[in-house]
């Protein structure tokens, strides 16, 4: 098998994101699959790769591919990176991981019987080198004890009603939405900066649009075209936006704000991590600048500067500083992580990117917010 041959498995918004991600390694693609084979071969052509196989099980059966990217909707993630494995794989699947936990806990199981093979999630925000470097900062007690965390995931790509895709639907994406869409990213990036463990929490989420317009053929994700087609309404319930109030084991507290219906937020993370000596803050509109706050020192706007950074930050960092480092760096950062540790060849090695372990945690967390959200009451995390 080529250890690191790999396979994108997905054509829609974030499977042409890994094959871009994939070749700036670079890592070697064997081609691309998608829903059928007219999508496979559309998508192969926009990307220039083969589309060599007819089905999913005919890219398992292929011996030259040994990493499949699993970039489908979140209700294959589980089948799909369960096949693979069991096929004798690594996977990188995109989060969320699985549609329950008691998906993601038996895939948890199914990656430890299989110490020989990768099992990673991609959460890819983590991969921002400044992300990175305020993780050493804090692990490095710079900022003293951390005492709290705040902070928001924004979006504007369903603001309106007639705003429609897959991920709206209970049953494609799971029943809770913007929290599991992209305030799983928020709490991945907290939890990996800082170590801490969630305790309890308490939501209050809401869902905006109860109806959406769905156009009576295929969208895609984040499309530039506005075409007029016929619509019909569908009822909506899953969250739209909402707040988390978190407690973390030890006494450190948390809240988050998630949205995809904020006017004119297209994709904004932001985090303040307050320590007791001092505090942290990022935002991805402005990735290149990590502002650190004192009281007894004056504050300072630290600027992405590999030279300056702690070794892994910098090593995950590819350009010298005034380069700008963004979005798709993430997934190439992640990506290359995953892809040095299978050619180093030692898979008994600490694994230092996200593994089913984290993604089965997030998902976890979504059903303590669901069961909060709707018994209006805090909520102990098991």
């Amino acid at each position: 098998m080529g250890a690191t041959r790999a396979a994108v498995v997905g054509a829609g918004f974030i499977g042409p994101v890994h094959v871009e991600a994939l070749r700036r390694v670079p890592v070697e693609i064997a081609g691309v699959l998608g829903a059928d084979r007219r999508e496979s071969e559309r998508a192969a052509a926009a990307l220039g790769l083969p589309a060599p196989w007819r089905d999913f099980g005919e890219l398992l059966a292929d011996a030259s591919v040994g990493v499949v990217h699993v970039a489908t909707p979140n209700r294959l993630h589980y089948s799909m990176s369960a096949a693979a494995l069991e096929a004798g794989k690594h996977v990188i699947c995109d989060k969320p991981l699985a549609m329950s936990a008691r998906e993601s806990g038996a895939l948890v199981e199914l990656a430890a019987a299989r110490v020989r093979q990768v099992a990673c999630v991609c959460y890819n925000i983590r991969y921002y080198p400044l992300c990175l470097q305020a993780r050493e900062l804090v692990r490095a007690g710079e900022i003293g004890e951390v005492r709290a965390v705040r902070g928001s995931y924004q979006q504007d790509w369903l603001l309106k009603p007639t705003d429609y895709n897959w991920r709206v639907l209970a049953e494609e994406g799971g029943e809770l939405r913007a929290m599991a869409d992209v305030g799983t990213h928020w709490l991945d990036l907290m939890l990996s900066i800082t170590g801490l463990e969630v305790a309890a929490v308490m939501a209050d989420l809401r869902v905006v649009n109860t109806t959406r317009y769905r156009p009576k053929g295929e969208v895609q994700t984040f499309t530039r075209e506005r075409q007029a087609v016929e619509t019909e309404p569908v009822r909506i319930t899953t969250d739209d936006c909402g707040s988390v109030l978190l407690r973390f084991a030890g006494g450190a507290q948390g809240n988050l704000w998630v949205s995809q219906v904020t006017p004119g937020r297209k994709n904004q993370v932001w985090f303040e991590i307050i320590g007791s000596a001092k505090t942290l803050q990022w935002n991805s509109e402005q990735p290149e600048t990590l502002w650190i706050g004192s009281r007894d020192y004056p504050n300072q706007a630290y600027l992405r500067n590999p030279v300056m950074m702690a070794p892994r930050a910098a090593g995950l960092s590819s350009y010298p500083a005034g380069h700008a480092e963004g979005y798709p760096d993430a997934f190439k950062g992640l990506f290359r992580d995953v892809y040095q540790y299978l050619r180093e060849g030692d898979l008994a090695a600490p694994r230092p990117f996200p593994t089913f372990v984290e993604g089965h945690r997030e998902i976890v967390l979504c059903e303590a917010i669901q069961r909060s959200w709707h018994e209006e009451r805090w909520v102990r995390v098991v």
